[in-house]
């Protein structure tokens, strides 16, 4: 039989998962292979980029919006687990699910519409949801799709986080700002976190490579939202050291109330939350690497020109 869409996975998928244990999502793909009596070149079949399997994309695929959903979850890397909510869903026995299905849970309506509302962004003159298939070019389905992907990829980057130690986290904060620049190299900027004691500070890197300047850190791997009195904490900090600029990280968001106040604050203070960090994460490419490359190429007019 053909290889299945990953629609037509999602119910299969949760349906496997059901008695609540963890799972590991390898074994599955090579499980419902043998269900879906794939052939052996099904097995080996590999998307156009030819760097993933087309039939593991797919399952990954089906977990990624049955998670969106709220429907299962992934307790640690590689694995996957089914929510209460997950439960509740089966004990309806539906007969199928598929991404119209899912828009009755608010988390995937929610991440359904972010990744709409970034498509039209990137298509200009649009003012609707525009169709794929009909209103948008083969360049802009491109950069729909591989916007809807950095989405998916930014929220698993944060579940990773914040599944990660306080000190691991306050390193990998260095490292990125490394990445993006910042503190000379990584030996020097390792030295100075933690060495600033305590006073709401996690750590120091330089702004620039000279060390002319410094830069405050506070790294805090949140649930909860931060608010204003965090941020006045973080300012009373600075205050303390003398210092004129911080960066206040954190895994969660933070309140209109603490960003007005970092903003008016006599101090430059920059707010990241989660939502940001992640993706300056991709950006930098920090804790991602590249899985496939695509080459869009277009006619060379000079080429063909015969003066």
């Amino acid at each position: 039989m053909a290889i299945p869409d990953y629609e037509s996975l999602m119910l299969p998928l949760l349906s496997r998962i059901s008695d609540g244990k963890i799972y590991l999502l390898k074994e599955i793909v090579a499980e419902f292979a043998e269900i879906f009596e794939l052939t052996p070149e099904e097995k080996l079949q590999l998307l156009p980029s030819g760097e993933s399997l087309t039939f593991a994309s797919r399952v990954g695929w089906a977990k990624t919006y049955l998670k969106k959903a709220g429907l299962v979850q992934q307790p640690k890397r590689g694995f996957v687990q089914i929510t209460e909510l997950g439960q509740e869903t089966l004990l309806q026995k539906p007969n199928q699910i598929n991404k119209k299905f899912l828009e009755k849970f608010p988390t995937f309506l929610a991440f359904i519409n972010t990744s709409k509302e970034r498509s039209i962004a990137s298509a200009p003159n649009t003012s609707t949801v525009p169709s794929l298939a009909v209103d948008l070019t083969p360049d802009e389905v491109m950069d729909a799709a591989y916007q809807k992907s950095v989405l998916a990829l930014a929220d698993e980057v944060l579940d990773r986080i914040k599944a990660c130690s306080p000190v691991y986290f306050e390193r990998l904060v260095v490292q990125l700002l490394i990445k993006m620049g910042y503190g000379g190299s990584r030996e020097e900027a390792g030295r100075t976190v933690g060495r600033s004691g305590d006073g709401g500070i996690d750590g120091i890197i330089n702004e620039d490579r000279l060390g002319l300047d410094s830069i405050y850190l506070q790294a805090k791997r949140w649930e909860g939202v931060v608010g204003r009195p965090e941020i006045m904490k973080f300012v009373g900090a600075l205050a303390g050291q003398r210092a004129t600029k911080g960066v206040f990280i954190t895994t969660s968001w933070f309140t209109q109330e603490a960003k007005d106040y970092a903003a008016s604050s006599q101090y430059k203070v920059v707010l990241i939350d989660g939502e940001r960090l992640a993706y300056l994460m991709i950006e930098h490419d920090l804790g991602v690497s590249v899985a496939a490359t695509y080459h869009l190429k277009r006619i060379d007019s000079d080429f063909f020109s015969e003066e």
